[in-house]
């Protein structure tokens, strides 16, 4: 497998938990698990000024994680999220407002990443729910790269116009059921699920396509096939994360140009194994070692 240059852009946070706090935002979590699969990624944030903010790059520097484009606002606190489980252990999520996460704005390190050391760019619609680092992410929809758009519509914050800039540029789009139910209302698409979703491709020239649909698995679809994967039965600690690392798998394998029923596959197997632990990415390098040795296959 190439090593390929992948870049994520977007909000870093604690996921306050009742009893912890874990590192979280689903772009850090994307690049996380891209760092562990690939051996090299490059995260463009900003943490606090802050204890929050200190303790993240202590963190990240002792594991060495790659921290050269993690700016430090002086003005705004590093974000957190507080998170509650129902019983089914589905996350609901209370974010703060007003935080770092939200006036991300770009040095020249961070375009000389984009320009030079970047296959592939991630980002999400969350990361753009306010004017300052929407502009700043949207900037970038210019270059000769790829782009992985990671949808989320589960807040109202977003408009037919940020969805519409984010898609424009996107080889690689995922989302889950609601949301896509949500892009058919935005867009008056067809309700017969197929013919709407290669409306969809075929508007915004989309090359992989994926909705997800959590323990019940997932139907991904290319331009010329379509694959839908059925998840065993599993049990669950906590799906926070799962969707992220879906991504990930979905990303190498969308660069490494694998068929769709094999990235669907391995795609959904990492995001279970995710399910299996507390937070978002796991602390035991023993699920990378264990997902990279079916990369091969």
């Amino acid at each position: 497998m190439q090593k390929f240059k992948v870049t994520s852009i977007g909000e870093f946070l604690w996921d306050i938990y009742p009893d912890q706090k874990r590192l979280g935002g689903a772009p850090f979590n994307f690049i996380y698990h891209i760092w562990k699969l690939l051996g090299t990624a490059n995260f463009i944030s900003s943490v606090g000024n802050d204890p929050l903010g200190n303790e993240i790059l202590a963190y990240l520097n002792k594991i060495n994680f790659p921290t050269k484009n993690i700016h430090v606002n002086k003005k705004y606190p590093t974000g957190i999220v507080n998170v509650s489980l129902n019983e089914n252990k589905i996350p609901s999520f209370k974010m703060k407002s007003e935080t770092c996460c939200d006036y991300l704005e770009l040095d020249g390190a961070d375009i000389n990443i984009i320009e030079h050391e970047t296959d592939l760019l991630y980002f999400g619609t969350f990361s753009q729910r306010n004017e300052t680092t929407r502009d700043t992410i949207q900037s970038l929809f210019k270059y000769n790269i790829k782009y992985f758009c990671d949808l989320n519509l589960r807040h109202s914050f977003f408009t037919k116009e940020m969805i519409e800039k984010s898609l424009s540029v996107s080889n690689v789009l995922k989302m889950n059921e609601e949301e896509f139910d949500q892009l058919c209302n935005i867009f008056s698409l067809n309700k017969n699920l197929e013919d709407a979703v290669y409306t969809l491709m075929k508007r915004f020239k989309i090359e992989l396509l994926c909705i997800t649909r959590g323990e019940n698995g997932s139907t991904m679809y290319d331009l010329n096939s379509t694959h839908e994967y059925l998840a065993p039965k599993a049990e669950v600690i906590d799906t926070l994360g799962a969707g992220d690392a879906f991504s990930a798998v979905m990303c190498i394998g969308y660069l490494d140009n694998w068929n769709i029923e094999k990235i669907n596959k391995l795609s959904n197997e990492f995001a279970g194994e995710i399910c299996k632990i507390k937070g978002a990415v796991p602390y035991d390098d023993s699920l990378y070692f264990s997902i990279l040795s079916k990369f091969k296959n």
